[in-house]
């Protein structure tokens, strides 16, 4: 895709070197695809239908309000965005339930994980009904030592405060610690707070272009760093 460099690999990870594995959900252990449906297409459609528009015109709406929420909790709210647009945001993303999907060896890397000993930890910016939502269709807390909602941090994991704040409720050490997100504002913050070990998603949704994973080495699959 013309504008977009390619992902550096990923260097093999020291696991010796690792004691907690962070992990985002959303295009990390969840394909991505399904987000990128549900706001771009199906609230624009469910939005067209309430207001009696064109779905550009839609669009042409709600894509401002969604850029202007970017990098804010309020972007992640299923409450917010129910107020904002007068929908049941809750209702429309099990509509398309049927397309949340686990990304390829997940559940192998997650246990492989846990079985050399060192904690697999969910910290997720979704809100707590997406992601109640997300795990009764993917069953993952079960290969999980824990899971951290930056809902109830009051602060998305962007925020330069967030990861001082999470080790009240899951303590860690930075210098011990694999980040695996997605988000380039995520891991930037990550890095400055000194979080060690860090790897961007190249292709967080499956059926999209690859992502620019800036100056961050990124892998395609959990099989690139499967603990041997």
């Amino acid at each position: 895709m013309p504008g977009v460099l390619p992902a550096k690999p990923a260097a093999m990870v020291n696991w010796e070197n690792v004691s907690t594995v962070l992990l985002d959900m959303d295009g990390t252990l969840l394909d991505l695809h399904y987000d990128n449906h549900f706001w771009q297409v199906h609230v624009p459609q469910r939005f067209a239908e309430k207001h009696g528009l064109t779905l550009d015109a839609a669009r042409g709406d709600l894509f401002p309000r969604f850029r202007r929420a970017e990098g804010t909790l309020d972007w992640y709210c299923v409450d917010y965005w129910s107020r904002e647009l007068g929908l049941d945001i809750a209702r429309l993303k099990r509509e398309v339930a049927h397309l949340i999907s686990v990304r390829p060896q997940v559940v192998a890397f997650l246990d492989a994980v846990r079985a050399h000993g060192m904690r697999a930890v969910l910290v997720t910016n979704a809100h707590g009904k997406s992601l109640e939502l997300k795990l009764e269709r993917t069953n993952l807390a079960r290969n999980l030592d824990a899971i951290v909602c930056a809902h109830d941090l009051g602060m998305p994991k962007e925020h330069d405060g967030f990861w001082a704040h999470m080790q009240h409720v899951e303590p860690f050490d930075p210098a011990r610690a694999l980040l695996v997100d997605d988000s380039l504002p995520v891991l930037r913050s990550a890095r400055s707070y000194g979080i060690a070990h860090l790897l961007a998603v190249a292709n967080p949704d499956s059926r999209g272009p690859e992502k620019d994973a800036g100056d961050f080495a990124a892998i395609r699959s959990f099989a690139e760093i499967m603990p041997a």
